[in-house]
């Protein structure tokens, strides 16, 4: 398999999990969605490491001293507060608004990167971040016409909160893979093992009722939501291996996920102002390429 279609299909991948999520979380509670999904992961991860001895090298999980783990958990505490905001707004909002929204996290995470690490952005990094922002612009122009009215819809702003931390996250990630010297696969492993563990005490005040919550019902799209993060992460990361690679093309092939989520929210779940939302984003589309690619 070539590198650009380990792209492709990571972005397919990851467009399903964005789908099936909308899918888990409609109507439904969402701290359980959130701890099984996780739970899922973390079980086979654990069976990987269990089966170490015949998995590629790209899948071996190195060992950790405590203060690494430490680490590894304060990533999982930072996604989790992520995926609780985003999980809680997708549950509210169109698929076709929350996938453009979630999909600037780059712009973000490039943002960030400029005010706390010091970086500074090419012309085509800074043209990005700007082509994002304006069809965010553009696509509360569209939500409005359902209702959505951006500067004052909870549900939004759970979402940037969620598309924030998820920058934050990404930052970190930069540290971890950077200067602390980790290696893809551990960090994927050991963050998805926290958490789970990080929701479970969630997921059991929600079971013995300590606030006021929805019902729960199972759904096998909540396992679509684990598996489809996991293979769209394991491609990504088989792209990234290829010498040949390039990581911006291969970021920029990845942010597919956000048509891929944009035409499964039309189809599934008939969403509509269609062509209202369309310009926006693929102009999100087209910012965080420009972004990645700078």
């Amino acid at each position: 398999m070539t590198w650009v279609v380990a792209s492709l299909l990571s972005a397919v991948f990851l467009g399903v999990y964005q789908l099936c999520t909308k899918q888990a979380v409609r109507d439904n509670a969402v701290l359980p969605v959130l701890f099984f999904s996780c739970l899922c992961s973390a079980v086979v991860w654990l069976g990987l490491m269990a089966a170490r001895s015949g998995l590629p090298e790209m899948m071996h999980v190195a060992p950790l001293g405590w203060r690494e783990h430490l680490q590894l958990l304060l990533k999982s505490v930072i996604v989790a507060g992520s995926w609780a905001c985003s999980y809680f707004a997708v549950k509210h909002l169109p698929v076709s608004i929350a996938a453009p929204i979630r999909a600037t996290g780059p712009a973000w995470t490039l943002t960030g990167a400029l005010l706390v690490l010091g970086e500074r952005p090419s012309w085509l990094e800074l043209a990005g971040i700007a082509t994002t922002l304006v069809s965010f612009w553009g696509l509360s122009f569209a939500g409005a016409k359902e209702g959505i009215h951006f500067h004052r819809d909870k549900w939004i702003g759970w979402l940037m909160a969620g598309t924030l931390l998820g920058a934050v996250s990404g930052l970190y990630d930069k540290y971890l893979l950077g200067t602390a010297g980790f290696d893809a696969a551990t960090v994927q492993c050991w963050f998805s093992i926290y958490l789970a563990v990080v929701f479970l005490p969630l997921a059991i005040g929600w079971q013995r009722r300590w606030w006021p919550r929805k019902e729960f019902h199972w759904r096998w799209s909540i396992l679509g939501v684990s598996f489809g993060l996991l293979v769209a992460d394991f491609l990504y990361f088989d792209a990234l291996r290829d010498p040949e690679a390039l990581v911006s093309i291969v970021s920029s092939l990845r942010r597919g996920s956000t048509l891929v989520a944009f035409a499964g929210g039309i189809w599934l779940f008939r969403e509509t102002n269609v062509r209202a939302k369309l310009p926006a984003v693929l102009g999100v589309v087209i910012g965080i390429v420009l972004t990645v690619s700078g």
